[in-house]
């Protein structure tokens, strides 16, 4: 599967790029609707070409089904390759997060975990914004990548 010249555009063109959770979902589960483009974003994190900020609130998400199932094993190997992959920022919400996340619920609408989202992007100079839901072309300044975008619709 082709990787999108559009999501190559834009990493080119960003320096530090914010990632929602769904990016991760996807990579770690296999989706194969979304994997060439996920592969290809953390493809270029571990090359080096560019650096990525997703908030802890995406660890949150992630460990979930982990704790869920009762699998400590499996958050043991979440923990060891989110904790140290190369050139992703771990971005916790403190006052400046929360202060920009509490503008942009207010302001655009967006549920508090996106908002958290976003707000961990804009308030770490992001230069663009990879998700899955089209909520985040609300916010102005906000250069939004949205995944479905990315995929050619089937003939």
């Amino acid at each position: 599967m082709a990787v999108s010249a559009a999501l190559e555009r834009f990493l080119t063109r960003g320096r530090v790029i914010g990632l929602d959770t769904n990016v991760f979902i996807y990579q770690l589960e296999a989706n194969p609707k979304y994997q060439a483009s996920t592969h290809h974003v953390f493809k270029w994190l571990a090359e080096g070409k560019g650096r990525a900020v997703t908030s802890t609130i995406t660890l949150t998400e992630l460990l979930v089904p982990s704790y869920r199932a009762k699998d400590v094993e499996k958050v043991n190997e979440l923990y060891a390759l989110l904790s140290t992959f190369p050139n992703l920022t771990w971005v916790p919400a403190d006052t400046v997060v929360c202060d920009v996340a509490a503008k942009v619920r207010g302001e655009h609408g967006l549920r508090t975990p996106d908002a958290i989202q976003a707000a961990t992007a804009l308030a770490t100079g992001a230069t663009g914004f990879i998700a899955n839901d089209p909520v985040f072309r609300r916010i102005p300044g906000m250069d939004a990548m949205i995944l479905d975008d990315l995929i050619a619709p089937e003939k």
